[in-house]
């Protein structure tokens, strides 16, 4: 495959997994955001089973502490899916897409917290610039315009940049990605059920009304979405990777226009603006230094940031 191939993918991707965002907020109308996330999940685990069953036959065996970390990473998919979807019933598709997006440019600071690797100033710049642009985008300025479902997908992106962290620990020592992927999944979906089946009623009707997007999330955004990642990515930098996934703010913001008739003010616009500028500088400005001559030698530094897993 070339590399302009795969970068195709993963803008196919970028645009799979924006576009869900609009699914799972007419999912909310239908069923509670609970269910919601169980049933996804569950498809999704369901149409990756044979891939990991796949790998499972040309991999090593699983330790105990791999299926420890695995177990975490689950949880933290869980806690994160959740609070996302329960926070897109009381903000919009759109605040949601870019809030998300946020988690790019906390990646390099969660691996600083629990690896201690190295903490550029450019990562703290770009924090600060796209939390002030998620702040212009979900209160306009305005503190006394707090939302609880913003803040809820603001957590939500705290906890996936976790999880980016905890994955790149897990596939650095056992390459069993499919393995990962089917597990979280499961624990996802069998949590999150436990929970919707406690404190949501759900009907019959109601579950064949959201059943058409439960399928686009699990099947399209959780299953293809993540198996085209998974394929590209062999092609394609994270760095880079990273970058043209982010684009899935982009691709929420457009869906919600033009299915949902969101719309953005300027300062909201401008907010958008200042996330994806903090995404750019995590992820454009270290590989344009990394070919900077040092003493007449090329300085290799590392990428800041990754792609995500989800």
């Amino acid at each position: 495959m070339t590399r302009f191939k795969a970068d195709l993918l993963l803008l196919l991707t970028a645009l799979i997994w924006g576009t869900a965002f609009v699914a799972q907020k007419l999912g909310n109308a239908k069923v509670g955001p609970y269910l919601f996330v169980s049933g996804r999940f569950a498809l999704s685990a369901l149409l990756l089973m044979p891939l990991a069953y796949w790998e499972a036959r040309r991999g090593r065996d699983l330790r105990r502490r791999d299926w420890a970390l695995s177990g975490v990473i689950g949880l933290t998919l869980c806690a994160g899916s959740t609070m996302q979807q329960v926070g897109l019933t009381s903000t919009t598709v759109t605040n949601a897409g870019f809030i998300t997006t946020v988690y790019i440019a906390l990646v390099p600071f969660v691996a600083w917290a629990i690896l201690r690797t190295a903490l550029r100033p450019l990562v703290l710049v770009a924090v600060i610039v796209s939390l002030s642009g998620a702040w212009l985008l979900a209160y306009h300025g305005e503190s006394a315009q707090l939302n609880m479902g913003d803040l809820l997908v603001f957590a939500s992106a705290f906890l996936y940049a976790l999880h980016i962290v905890l994955v790149s620990i897990f596939l650095k020592v056992t390459h069993r990605p499919f393995f990962l992927s089917l597990l979280q999944y499961s624990v996802t979906a069998v949590i999150a059920g436990a929970i919707g089946f406690a404190v949501e009623s759900a009907n019959r009707q109601a579950a064949q009304d959201a059943l058409p997007t439960i399928l686009y999330a699990g099947l399209l955004s959780g299953g293809v979405g993540y198996t085209l990642q998974i394929v590209a990515q062999r092609y394609t930098p994270a760095t880079e990777a990273a970058l043209i996934m982010s684009l899935e703010s982009v691709f929420a913001a457009l869906a919600a226009a033009v299915v949902l008739g969101e719309r953005l003010t300027q300062l909201a616009a401008v907010g958008c603006a200042l996330i994806l500028l903090g995404v750019v500088l995590v992820e454009i400005v270290p590989v344009l230094v990394r070919g900077r001559s040092v003493n007449g030698q090329i300085d290799e530094m590392p990428p800041i940031g990754a792609a995500p897993l989800d």
